[in-house]
């Protein structure tokens, strides 16, 4: 008999603004670093969905709840390494904030430190490769409606 695979997984959202800025939250975890990333988190209940899991995780990082259905920008694949199972994402899209979204930000404090609506170019300037191939897979498919595939290999996280 074949052994089932298992998994953890995490949801995430991505938003732009009007002006196809992406915004992205800076940890204040401090095995996490100065890593930049987009409000989720991991799954905590078991029947709970990865959407579920985005939604709930932006809320309670960013204070912005997110009322639109699912569209799936990235799935993410990571093998067994700092996690003792695989672990299996989701992007989902956002959409857009405005002005007075992105001033109503109110982040968690335990969780993250700031947060920036930037421009690509700025993002390359910040992020380390990888991240940025992350971000750059993910904005590509929010502009062109073809969902990306991401591996997070050891040698990629």
């Amino acid at each position: 008999m074949k052994k089932l695979p298992m998994h953890a997984s995490f949801g995430c959202m991505f938003f732009t603004d009007t002006a196809g800025r992406v915004l992205q939250l800076r940890s204040s975890i401090p095995e996490h670093g100065q890593l930049w990333q987009w409000p989720g988190g991991n799954t905590d209940e078991v029947n709970e969905a990865p959407f579920e899991t985005a939604v709930r995780e932006c809320r309670k990082e960013t204070g912005i709840t997110f009322t639109g259905r699912p569209k799936v920008l990235a799935v993410f694949w990571q093998p067994v390494g700092k996690w003792p199972v695989a672990k299996l994402g989701f992007a989902f899209d956002g959409g857009q904030l405005t002005a007075g979204d992105i001033d109503r930000i109110t982040l968690d404090p335990d969780e993250h430190a700031e947060f920036a609506v930037k421009s690509l170019d700025e993002w390359a300037k910040i992020l380390d490769t990888r991240g940025w191939e992350r971000l750059a897979a993910v904005h590509h498919a929010q502009r062109t409606g073809t969902a990306a595939h991401v591996e997070l290999r050891p040698d990629a996280v």
